[in-house]
């Protein structure tokens, strides 16, 4: 029987907490006004961030995120995204793991598609 995979997503600016797992930064761009050493990171996974233009196109607008989310998921199958995409299903397969985004609005991220893509 499969263990089920716990992955969760939190804004980068959050305090970490103990059930978060391995913490993993999915943003493209670093967190304005953040350190290393605040971000709590155990990695920092760009790799598998939405492309520069998607990013552009669909700039954080709730009423795109469904569109943003199917772009997305196409995106996630080209070899730069599917490797990383495979390494965080290798991290989720051991312990919980948490997809840290800088957006003020983590349900409507790619953070959230990730998350749902992993928990499939």
């Amino acid at each position: 029987m499969a263990r089920s995979r716990t992955v969760k997503v939190r804004r980068v600016y959050e305090a970490p907490a103990q059930t978060d797992g391995t913490r993993v930064l999915v943003d493209r761009i670093w967190p304005r006004g953040m350190t290393k050493d605040k971000a709590h990171l155990d990695e920092w996974c760009k790799q598998v961030a939405p492309s520069t233009e998607l990013r552009k196109w669909y700039s954080h607008d709730p009423e795109r995120f469904a569109e943003f989310s199917r772009r997305y998921r196409t995106e996630l199958k080209d070899p730069e995204h599917a490797g990383a995409l495979a390494h965080l299903r290798d991290l989720v397969k051991d312990r919980p793991l948490t997809l840290l985004t800088a957006t003020k609005q983590p349900e409507i991220s790619e953070a959230e598609v990730l998350a749902e893509v992993l928990r499939s």
